[in-house]
């Protein structure tokens, strides 16, 4: 069976270059992340084929964010596709109307508490209280749980933090902002290797362009799904 614990981010602009990556992946990979980026491009479209077609485990990544009554329904009606994962942000009254649109399905709640790509500088540029950002991430991770979510978004830096809180007991961590030794980190922030984020605490790990950027993806696959099952990992 495949390793779930990596997650493929398709940041590619429509089906037909989502169809070809999952061609080019093969059975290596089994969890795939569908995000904004892919909204207008066909997203609900390639994560119904991919699901339903050939069987495999859908990240639907919409961070949604509003009042409780628009997000209820707005989940409830992506409930119905029978996917995996779906992403809301962290604010106690959005996971708990998430939770309510859920309900009835198998489809996770996960709660986004700090994007990877920002950091205190740019929590100040956003009026975000003081304090340190770990110390953020782990209360809004701890307040998401309260609120009923199955499991929380964050970089794999705070996945200990958050893991150690009693309120974590049975719930997810997924990690992006994951880049193997020596990928370029892009937009992202607060970064850590594969096997770094797993042995943080991570349940899975969200990579995206140091795959589906390579001339070859399935041996990038293949490379970042040896670290998960290499000793340091553990």
């Amino acid at each position: 069976m495949p390793d779930d614990r990596l997650i493929v981010a398709m940041d590619v602009p429509n089906v037909v270059a989502g169809l070809e990556l999952a061609a080019a992946l093969g059975d290596s990979v089994s969890f795939y992340k569908i995000g904004l980026g892919m909204l207008t491009g066909g997203g609900l479209a390639l994560a119904n084929e991919l699901k339903q077609d050939q069987g495999k485990r859908i990240f639907l990544d919409m961070k949604l964010f509003d009042i409780g009554a628009t997000v209820e329904a707005a989940v409830r009606g992506i409930a119905q596709f029978d996917l995996d994962f779906l992403t809301v942000h962290g604010d106690p009254h959005v996971v708990r109307a998430a939770r309510q649109g859920a309900a009835g399905s198998d489809m996770k709640i996960l709660a986004v508490t700090i994007l990877t790509s920002l950091d205190r500088g740019d929590l100040d540029a956003s009026c975000i209280k003081a304090g340190d950002l770990v110390d953020l991430v782990q209360e809004r991770a701890g307040l998401a749980f309260l609120a009923g979510a199955d499991g929380v978004i964050a970089s794999p830096q705070e996945a200990a933090l958050i893991r150690a809180l009693p309120e974590a007991a049975g719930k997810l961590i997924v990690t992006p902002g994951v880049r193997p030794v020596g990928a370029d980190l892009g937009d992202q922030k607060r970064v850590m290797t594969p096997a770094q984020a797993i042995a943080n605490g991570a349940d899975h790990v969200v990579v995206g362009r140091p795959i589906w950027q390579k001339a070859d993806p399935k041996a990038a696959a293949d490379n970042i799904l040896r670290e998960l099952a290499s000793p340091q990992a553990t």
